[in-house]
């Protein structure tokens, strides 16, 4: 019971999510936070509270909820074996810069330093992976902190943040600050006017200029302006691994992704560009080819880095420019530069969209189920703002190089390849987006790693379409034991379970496919099926990504040898 004028910790917690706009928060429960479920129970018209079957399922669809909304993605788990779960996920939402809050039960104060039941000093555990972690422990202070966690994680750079919570600090009564905070704005900066006088007066110079789209604080009205900018500049615009929606892939200015799998001939373009702008990726390793595709940490061509936080212009590679700005600001300030009459490389943006259009035809492939074809069925039928997630391996290649994304936020991935992703994303997404259509493609290892998250979407009435592309094998891993190790297969076979059975025994439709003519009446089945819906891909082995086969890999790499 409430004290007379005070409260708790945990319903100031509870009062203070709401406060700043929290509709839904993702958990797994545990004794250490009862208080907190408690408060919950107050607020469950408001604050929708879904109950997760693993902690890293949690995570990452906090994760993909802070993708899809701009907003800080909520989740609650138990110390000790709850928190080391869902590190996978706060790994994810820190290498993609989305904005998440991650509250963990703690051992009560009185029994801190002692190694408690499940005690681990979270500071220590999440230092590294975390934009900010900190314990509170004064029922008094939650405000506080929660008004600074969000705040943190969505300014700047956005990032996760962790709070332990000790189990006594949520059940203890105090008094509440006289003013409380109210709802987060998150902070970005603003480009100057001698940077912007700079980066036109290079660009009006330039004979090969490329922009690059990716990273974070992007929304629907920054792409409008950039959109807009690039339009009236005839600019060629290219986006960073598993930044496909920041531009409409059927506008003509979109050249495609440099990333895993990228088109050889963009591959070639962005080698001879004299001037290159980077509105938001980090330029990782991912979008650089591992660092090649751009050596650092000098190039041999102008570099424009603009990023929202501050220690990223710099950090690998020297820009000739940095900037630091949030995307909307930035968008909003270049979509002002007037145009030049006739900008000299349009003849080229155009070229390089004819060879995007020309990578995006499908190909032949070894089996009876053509993936390319498949998801150019995908691109012919799906909606305008459907929704497209995937976790992490080769089977995702088929998705970025076949799918057009054709508005922003349509793409939900995790750009630091973290397998498991595909199944939470896919349900998170729904959620938060009821009336769009899902599709979540997922590699048969990859889905199995958090296919319990088919119960999460089953208990909360979730409807998207997980697609399970089936080749009996850890197929990223096994292509590169080919080309390092040919021929010595070990350690990357997989023996699956009936999928079909697997998803009726959630609850959900289930069907398998084997042939590519079979696909799209399944896919009109999953969708009227009115529930969570797996369709199983059977994949030849061989088709182990859209430009080469297993045995083309382990020829070449005995060929090298010899």
């Amino acid at each position: 019971m409430r004290a007379a004028g005070g409260t708790t910790g945990a319903r100031l917690l509870i009062d203070a999510l709401v406060t700043h706009g929290t509709t839904m928060a993702f958990e797994v429960p545990g004794e250490s936070y009862l208080a907190a479920l408690d408060a919950l129970y107050d607020v469950r018209s408001d604050l929708r509270l879904i109950v997760c079957r693993q902690e890293g399922g949690a995570t990452y669809m906090a994760d993909a909820y802070g993708k899809l909304t701009g907003k800080p993605g909520i989740a609650f788990v138990t110390r000790g074996p709850g928190a080391a779960n869902a590190a996978v996920g706060v790994h994810t939402a820190r290498q993609d810069s989305t904005p998440m809050i991650l509250f963990i039960g703690q051992v009560a104060r009185s029994m801190a330093d002692r190694e408690a039941f499940q005690e681990v000093d979270f500071r220590r555990m999440y230092g590294q992976l975390a934009k900010w972690v900190a314990q509170i422990d004064r029922p008094e202070r939650v405000p506080e902190y929660i008004a600074h966690a969000f705040q943190v994680a969505t300014s700047g750079r956005p990032g996760p943040v962790v709070l332990a919570l000790p189990e006594d600090m949520l059940a203890e009564e105090t008094t509440p600050p006289s003013r409380l905070p109210g709802q987060y704005r998150a902070v970005q900066a603003s480009p100057g006017a001698e940077d912007l006088a700079t980066l036109r007066g290079w660009l009006e110079a330039a004979e090969r200029p490329l922009i690059v789209l990716g990273g974070p604080t992007w929304t629907p009205e920054a792409v409008a302006d950039i959109t807009a900018f690039a339009e009236a500049w005839a600019l060629p615009v290219s986006v960073s691994f598993r930044a496909q929606d920041c531009l409409d892939n059927r506008h003509r200015c979109y050249v495609g992704d440099i990333g895993i799998g990228i088109n050889p001939k963009l591959a070639a373009r962005v080698r001879e560009t004299d001037l290159m702008v980077v509105l938001g990726p980090r330029l990782g390793e991912m979008t650089t080819g591992g660092y090649t595709l751009l050596e650092p940490p000098r190039l041999p061509l102008r570099l424009v880095h603009v990023h929202p936080g501050a220690e990223e212009p710099g950090h690998v590679y020297q820009p000739d420019l940095g900037i630091v700005a949030g995307m909307p600001q930035m968008a909003r300030a270049l979509r002002a530069l007037a145009p030049p009459a006739e900008p000299r490389w349009r003849a080229r943006t155009a070229d390089m969209r004819s060879d995007y259009l020309e990578n995006m035809l499908p190909v032949p492939t070894p089996g009876d189920v053509n993936p390319s074809e498949v998801v150019a069925h995908l691109n012919r039928v799906m909606p305008e703002d459907v929704i497209v997630t995937n976790g992490a391996g080769n089977f995702s290649g088929w998705a970025h190089r076949f799918f057009q994304y054709r508005r922003y936020r349509s793409q939900l991935a995790p750009t630091n390849g973290s397998m498991g992703y595909g199944v939470p994303s896919g349900v998170a997404a729904k959620l938060a987006a009821p009336d769009r259509t899902v599709i979540s493609f997922n590699g048969d290892g990859c889905f199995l790693m958090n296919g319990q998250e088919l119960a999460t979407a089953v208990q909360h009435g979730a409807a998207p379409i997980f697609l399970v592309f089936n080749n009996g094998m850890y197929g990223t891993i096994r292509m590169h034991q080919e080309r390092e190790y040919p021929g010595r297969v070990h350690g990357t076979s997989l023996v699956n379970p009936d999928f079909v059975a697997y998803a009726q025994a959630f609850g959900a439709h289930g069907e398998r496919v084997t042939k590519t003519a079979d696909f799209p009446e399944a896919l009109e089945r999953a969708q009227a099926a009115g529930r969570a819906a797996v369709i199983e891909l059977a994949i030849d082995p061989e088709a182990i990504t859209s430009r080469t086969t297993l045995s083309r890999i382990r020829e070449q790499a005995l060929a090298g040898q010899g």
